[in-house]
């Protein structure tokens, strides 16, 4: 199904969730995700609020993201889903 715009797409996002609505904290990844994120919070009448990530890069890969890189003053790292999958060394 394709959509208009980001805007477009959490709209019909928020219609599908409307059973959440109150019960849910709606949270968006910067910068992409806000878009469609605000449209749901308004939908369901629920918080809004975003996570700020950079993409971890694939070397010659530029549209592949090997993790999310994230900080926020609870939780910092990367996950490691598709980092195991890579024949890469990993340093922390």
């Amino acid at each position: 199904m394709p959509f208009i715009d980001r805007s477009d797409a959490g709209r019909r996002l928020g219609s599908a969730l409307a059973r959440l609505r109150g019960r849910v904290i709606v949270v968006g990844l910067a910068r992409g995700g806000v878009p469609v994120a605000f449209e749901v919070a308004q939908a369901l009448d629920a918080p809004l609020d975003v996570i700020v990530v950079r993409k971890l890069g694939v070397p010659y890969e530029p549209e592949l993201a090997l993790e999310p890189v994230f900080y926020s003053a609870s939780a910092q790292g990367a996950t490691t889903g598709t980092i195991k999958s890579w024949p890469i060394q990993v340093i922390y």
